[in-house]
């Protein structure tokens, strides 16, 4: 049953439009189907006007399916000398379809330099909106279980201080998994911007960052806690804080893990 707008309060209002943006709406539907190939009437004493016949039109390819897109992430990537210039090359590579879609690059957050580098998934509403990864819920989440082992990411000593960012920078629409083609694209940047920060230890948070690092279709319930090799760095799988908040039972294995870190890094 629908409510009669003139029923709802300018707050409600406002709460109802931002839900229907929120789950992808882009186009108000009249009550009744409109049939948008039949011509427009003719006004009276009018002749009506001749229907246009449709002519086909080339559509471009998406640019994430575009085979030269991983080849141009690599080119750009690898002649980014610093953090800055790799931030900068990401912001102005269109090789990739999730960024026509995202309201900001999410490119990373905490201290450069920092011994622990972790690599969540793909951004989600707030840190699209926000530019940052791991922020609301899961952000605090992540922020209280390293501080527990002695790490955060406003630490001033690059020893105890958190450096995280995103497999994926762009927001993937409805916050659904990035395709392979839209991982494929951007992974170059990833592994540049670990070469570039320089970690001791790299965490991966979450089944898409292992794929993406490990380069396997291991699944992450067999490789959390296990220590692996990567890029030259020993990585370290975990369980991404938004699936502990789904799951609170898991936060014993997470702890688990976290225990596992902080022996490596004493």
């Amino acid at each position: 049953m629908s409510i009669p707008a003139e029923s709802l309060s300018p707050e409600d209002a406002l709460a109802a439009l931002a839900w229907q943006i929120e789950i992808g709406a882009d186009e108000a539907i009249l009550d009744a189907a409109v049939n948008r190939y039949e011509p427009p009437a003719a006004a009276p004493g009018q002749t009506a006007a001749p229907v246009a016949v449709p002519v086909a039109v080339p559509v471009a390819v998406p640019a994430a399916a575009r085979p030269d897109a991983e080849a141009e992430a690599e080119r750009l990537a690898l002649a980014a000398p610093d953090l800055d210039a790799l931030r900068a090359a990401i912001e102005g590579f269109d090789g990739c379809a999730l960024k026509r879609g995202a309201r900001n690059t999410v490119f990373a957050d905490g201290a450069p330099g920092a011994r622990v580098m972790i690599v969540g998934e793909a951004p989600d509403r707030d840190e699209d909106l926000q530019g940052r990864p791991f922020v609301g819920r899961s952000g605090q989440l992540l922020d209280r279980m390293f501080a527990a082992i002695g790490l955060r990411r406003g630490a001033g000593d690059p020893a105890q201080g958190l450096y995280v960012t995103s497999a994926v920078p762009w927001r993937p629409p409805q916050n659904r998994a990035p395709t392979d083609e839209e991982l494929a694209a951007v992974l170059p940047f990833l592994r540049r911007h670990i070469a570039l920060a320089a970690p001791e230890v790299l965490v991966v948070m979450g089944a898409l960052p292992a794929r993406a690092v490990l380069q396997t279709a291991t699944g992450l319930a067999r490789l959390r806690g296990q220590w692996q090799q990567a890029l030259g760095l020993p990585v370290l799988p975990m369980i991404h804080p938004e699936k502990l908040l789904r799951e609170p039972s898991r936060k014993r294995l997470a702890w688990a893990d976290l225990l596992t870190l902080k022996d490596r890094l004493t």
